[in-house]
């Protein structure tokens, strides 16, 4: 081994050994992972609502329909389109009560998550969020409820709460503030009776701060509570935030360190809670306006982490037959978004190579993106798609616009061009490497 090549060894291993305890941490951090498969837990009332959703929007303009000049195909399009508008209340309930409470849903989602990772009672703490979430976001007035916060706007109260009355009932449960029962006393008995503690407890807590918010400076702990995160929400919710967020993930990536589950809880969280207010926009039929919806995370890692699709399609027309085989492997995977078998086994990690177009592609795909957006040339995702579904299928599914399938395809091109000269340099390398061991 050269002088260079030593020292080159010496400096990456000083340097995951400084980032990957540390990022380790990070992704292994229990309030993290709680938020993380807590959102999950709403993923299929949000994927079932949707439908409904896009059966109540119908892919036609129909103030641009011609029935003199119309096909059968738009002929069929605008009779459903008559359906859906005269029938809409009847259509959208369903996504009215899915993605309509996914605040209600996803505050259950994290407290019964963190509540498993403290080996407490996941199912009891995560009603107890639900009741306590419901007592904060949902205030009686004049006979009515407001549900301003059970949806998408709700999303980042409930992860507060979620986490924090877990935490409260883990107090209870650490300190053992118990009723003490005979031995006689069924477990079922047991375990009510020692749930009416942390219960109280939290309704006390919670609803008494909202009611003291709500004296004091006229909001409720939610309004309180968005008053404060707006100002970060909206740098993370930009198109500089969120690059410097997925760059901060990719680069993750290259020490080996899954990146994109260490911000998957901060940007999926925002695609979602912006999808959801072009999804009202939408409904309300109104023109969408927040570009920094789901769409915008999906291409993120359209491939997988890095944009890497365009990469394996390299591979698959590899002279070195190591890089073949691992594309054609890749492929149906890298549809999906799933690229663990490129990442660990060309491998990207620790490759200064194709480390550079693995940090540049996603870069330069968010900016075409937001600004294809901006000037109306693809549509903005209203519709929160299944995660690993085929890209040219999220393509559609989240803005029902044929558009962003090909655009989803000129990003698969370009990934490709991106790539093109790195993955040349690097298989030159290795070819050449070969023929020094021949």
């Amino acid at each position: 081994m050269t002088k260079s090549a030593s020292a080159k060894g010496s400096m990456v291993n000083r340097l995951n050994d400084i980032l990957s305890p540390f990022a380790n941490k990070i992704g292994n951090q229990r309030h993290l992972k709680a938020v993380s498969t807590g959102m999950m837990f709403g993923l299929p009332f949000i994927v079932i609502g949707s439908f409904f959703l896009i059966f109540a929007n119908p892919p036609i303009n129909i103030d641009q329909y011609d029935p003199a000049k119309a096909g059968v195909f738009m002929k069929f399009l605008a009779a459903w389109k008559e359906f859906a508008v005269a029938n809409y209340d009847m259509i959208t309930a369903p996504y009215n009560l899915t993605m309509g409470i996914i605040g209600l849903i996803s505050v259950f989602g994290i407290a019964y998550s963190l509540s498993n990772e403290y080996k407490l009672n996941a199912a009891m703490n995560g009603m107890v969020s639900m009741v306590t979430y419901l007592l904060v976001c949902t205030p009686v007035k004049d006979g009515t409820i407001s549900l301003a916060y059970l949806g998408t706007n709700g999303l980042f109260v409930a992860i507060i709460l979620g986490l924090l009355v877990v935490e409260v009932s883990r107090f209870f449960e650490v300190k053992n503030i118990k009723i003490s029962l005979p031995d006689t006393v069924p477990p079922m008995v047991v375990t009510f009776i020692n749930t009416l503690i942390p219960l109280l407890t939290n309704i006390i807590l919670f609803y008494g701060l909202n009611l003291v918010f709500l004296g004091m400076i006229d909001k409720t702990f939610p309004d309180a509570v968005m008053s404060v995160l707006t100002p970060a929400v909206n740098i993370a919710g930009s198109l500089g935030g969120l690059l410097l967020i997925v760059t901060l993930g990719n680069v993750l990536w290259l020490f080996g360190i899954n990146g994109s589950s260490i911000i998957f809880p901060i940007v999926f969280t925002l695609g979602v809670a912006q999808t959801g207010l072009n999804a009202e926009q939408a409904a309300a039929g109104e023109a969408m306006t927040h570009l920094m919806n789901l769409q915008m995370f999906r291409i993120s890692v359209l491939g997988g982490a890095g944009n890497t699709l365009g990469l394996v399609v390299l591979m698959m027309f590899s002279k070195v037959p190591q890089y073949r085989t691992i594309g054609k492997l890749s492929f149906v995977p890298g549809i999906c978004s799933i690229n663990e078998p490129v990442i660990f086994g060309l491998p990207i990690v620790f490759n200064p190579i194709l480390g550079i177009p693995f940090l540049i592609m996603p870069i330069i795909s968010l900016f075409l993106t937001y600004f294809a957006q901006k000037i109306g040339l693809i549509s903005l995702g209203f519709i929160v798609d299944p995660s690993f579904t085929p890209f040219f299928a999220q393509a559609y599914l989240a803005t029902m616009d044929w558009r962003n399938i090909v655009f989803y395809v000129f990003l698969v091109i370009l990934s490709i061009v991106v790539y093109y000269p790195f993955f040349k340099v690097f298989e030159k390398n290795q070819t050449k490497l070969v023929d020094e061991v021949l």
